[in-house]
């Protein structure tokens, strides 16, 4: 019987926090869960993040996810801007961390990369290899097929490590 991992895949934001799980086996990947949690648009800052800690929370019990893929932060033009995403990812990163599972981070242009084979792939692209990829229509919000691509992102680099093992074993085999 194989055993499945489930991903989180988490794309932070302090207005939306996109959330994608997944189950894999390191062969076949099941998409589980996916949605935006999305406090309320006339809180203050601090009030948005004390939602996103509360929402996660809940959210990672719920899921029980084995591992937790978080995109990572990147400085664009509005530096303030990403002060407010290191604020979501922070409580994303402690409440993952608190939760006791396994934490990997990716930055968006890697997991485009790993997803479409461009760095630089539009997210209506991502969007489009991921239904492809997972058999689906994709018909969800921005944030959450984000955070189903870091998800899937990690699963390829699991198949990769089954593979590897895999062909670990029958060399070993092959040599006794």
């Amino acid at each position: 019987m194989s055993k499945f991992t489930r991903v989180l895949g988490i794309d932070p934001g302090s207005r939306a926090t996109g959330f994608g799980l997944i189950r894999t086996d390191g062969r076949t990947i099941e998409v589980l869960s996916c949605g935006v949690i999305s406090p309320p648009s006339d809180a203050s800052f601090h009030e948005r993040i004390g939602v996103i800690a509360e929402e996660f929370e809940i959210l990672i019990r719920r899921l029980a996810p084995d591992v937790t893929v978080v995109e990572r932060i990147f400085l664009g033009k509005n530096a303030d801007s990403a002060f407010k995403l290191g604020h979501a990812r922070g409580v994303i990163l402690a409440g993952a961390v608190r939760s006791g599972c396994r934490l990997f981070e990716y930055s968006a242009r890697k997991v485009k990369k790993g997803i479409t084979g461009s760095g630089a792939a539009s997210k209506d692209q991502v969007q489009m290899i991921l239904g492809t990829t997972l058999g689906l229509k994709l018909n969800v919000q921005a944030d959450a097929s984000d955070a189903l691509a870091l998800a899937v992102y990690h699963a390829r680099l699991i198949e990769v490590e089954v593979g590897l093992l895999r062909q670990l074993a029958r060399e070993k085999e092959a040599n006794r």
